[in-house]
């Protein structure tokens, strides 16, 4: 397998993280966002749509999403499971690895993409220019608040997002929790469930990747 990866991105962080806890070691290709690579002829040609992670299969399927990925590398490599086993545990996995991602994840990437004067032009992942909205920052900013106070709720009385256990919902919330540092937003200071799970989630070998 070939896995196009990038150090600094939360996307190919939560796939790296994924494949580290299932002990995998794929060929690594990394493509440099800072660097514009990912728009380059030579990365296009594996995904048109220019973005990252990608996972090529041994077959030469090209996976380009994170659910794709960790869905494929979980059915053939099951031990440890990362998605849940039982109905309930599957199901409850896939719901907070959702949550994760589009109530603190596109909201981070809402306001660091409409207000980081790097991303001016480039307000959406992609090979399409488009311009900044300012207003979409103010708005991503009390979203992300919102994100912080759900996750408090979730953790006051269990010690994982999706369950009993470790799983993908925790690396997707782990990843956009550190990730909110790019928009100068933190884990307050009074939510301490949240901020014991982070520390469990970071004192993990793959969390250093």
């Amino acid at each position: 397998m070939i896995f196009y990866d990038c150090a600094t991105a939360p996307s190919p962080r939560r796939a790296r993280m994924f494949i580290a806890e299932k002990g995998l070691e794929p060929e690594r290709r990394d493509i440099s966002i800072a660097q514009n690579q990912q728009l380059a002829p030579e990365f296009l040609a594996v995904n048109p749509q220019g973005t990252l992670p990608v996972l090529v299969t041994q077959k030469g399927l090209v996976l380009t999403e994170n659910l794709a990925i960790a869905a494929y590398l979980e059915a053939i490599h099951p031990d440890p499971p990362l998605m849940g086993e039982s109905a309930t545990e599957k199901a409850e996995i896939l719901q907070w690895s959702a949550i994760c991602e589009t109530r603190g994840g596109a909201p981070i990437a809402e306001v660091l993409r409409n207000s980081h004067p790097a991303m001016k032009g480039r307000a959406l992942p992609g090979p399409q220019d488009v311009e900044q909205i300012p207003q979409l920052a103010e708005r991503g900013r009390t979203r992300v608040t919102a994100f912080f106070d759900l996750l408090e709720q979730r953790l006051a009385d269990r010690r994982y997002l999706g369950g009993a256990r470790f799983s993908l919902a925790d690396i997707t919330g782990f990843v956009f929790v550190d990730f909110a540092r790019v928009i100068r937003t933190r884990i307050p200071e009074k939510n301490t469930a949240t901020s014991d799970w982070y520390d469990r989630i970071a004192a993990r070998p793959s969390a250093a990747l």
